[in-house]
């Protein structure tokens, strides 16, 4: 099943254009699956794999602790598996067909007002290493409604400081553009002339966010860097909540264009 499941981690590459991240996270769910239904069942090839099987695997994740959230992910990532598989003609019939997804509990996202986030920000240390950068990353985020994996691939090409616009490459691996605010670009610039320059090594590449081995920093560090920020309020924020909901604000009151912003609401509503 290994073969089958890496031909299909190419297919979502190659042809659908799905993030890395994305990738993994569905090879890890069918390969998990996979060796459950080898050890559990003596099942090795996906021919023989039925919706029974599939529901008391899920089943048993779910004993296990796993949210509901989370094995949607895996049900997501089985159907999609079984429907390629029979569209390649290695199956005949689709045993996930009927294969239902969890119901999920849905609730209003928690957001931050501009002053708490100015008071997030102004908690940054700009004179303690690498500080001019962690506060440059998170005006960005916050300012232009970044995820935290555009931030971390974010080069250098992409930022127009003239016009106070980025180019954004994200899900599925398209392109848009979005505004930076003021703050932001000042931020930016002050990492760019004082603190990118010395981390710098032979092998940099292009990308804006460095780390100390001068290789591009990674989404798990910029998650680091806003944890340790908001615990120093006392407060535990996801980094999501004050991507979208406080972008706009934050852009208008720092200096972006009026019809770019209002372009980005038409978009996000």
């Amino acid at each position: 099943m290994e073969d089958s499941i890496d031909a299909f981690i190419r297919f979502l590459a190659v042809e659908r254009g799905l993030s890395e991240n994305y990738q993994l996270s569905t090879q890890r769910s069918l390969s998990e699956f996979a060796q459950w239904c080898s050890v559990k069942k003596k099942i090795t090839h996906p021919r023989s794999m039925t919706l029974p099987m599939m529901s008391e695997y899920l089943a048993e994740r779910k004993r296990a602790g796993l949210s509901a959230s989370s094995i949607k992910l895996v049900v997501v990532a089985l159907k999609i598996f079984f429907r390629f598989l029979v569209g390649k003609g290695i199956i005949e019939r689709d045993p996930a067909d009927a294969l239902a997804l969890p119901r999920i509990e849905r609730y209003l996202p928690e957001t931050l007002n501009e002053l708490q986030v100015e008071q997030f920000l102004e908690k940054i240390d700009t004179t303690a290493a690498h500080g001019l950068r962690d506060r440059a990353m998170i005006e960005l985020l916050y300012a232009s409604g970044l995820r935290i994996s555009e931030l971390a691939n974010a080069r250098l090409e992409d930022i127009n400081f003239e016009q106070r616009i980025a180019r954004v490459t994200g899900k599925g691996n398209k392109t848009r553009l979005v505004p930076v605010g003021r703050k932001a670009c000042e931020a930016l610039a002050a990492y760019l002339s004082a603190e990118r320059p010395k981390l710098l090594k032979s092998r940099s590449g292009s990308e804006i966010f460095l780390s100390e081995r001068g290789s591009g920093t990674a989404s798990q560090h910029i998650c680091s860097a806003t944890a340790r920020i908001f615990e120093s309020s006392r407060r535990c924020w996801a980094t999501r909540t004050y991507r979208r909901p406080k972008s706009i604000p934050m852009s208008i009151n720092n200096g972006s264009r009026l019809c770019i912003v209002n372009f980005i609401r038409a978009r996000s509503g």
